[in-house]
């Protein structure tokens, strides 16, 4: 398996951005209709919170780690 170039990863991140927006509305219109329907969050809710709690958290530890690696 090779090293992909600038192009591909490009791609490869605005194919993985564009997937993750339909994910997060999708799951966000399901909340909505569970919630009018019965009352409750139920897994919609609890995924959509979930992944978007794991993305800040990641995001915040690359953060943390790049900015410790420079000092």
């Amino acid at each position: 398996m090779r090293k992909m170039d600038e192009m591909e990863m490009s791609i490869s991140l605005k194919a993985i951005k564009c997937a993750w927006t339909y994910t997060i509305v999708f799951l966000a219109v399901w909340l909505i209709y569970n919630f009018i329907h019965t009352g409750n969050m139920g897994l919609a809710g609890f995924l959509l919170i979930t992944q978007n709690f794991v993305l800040i958290s990641v995001q915040f530890f690359l953060k943390w780690k790049l900015g410790r690696d420079e000092k």
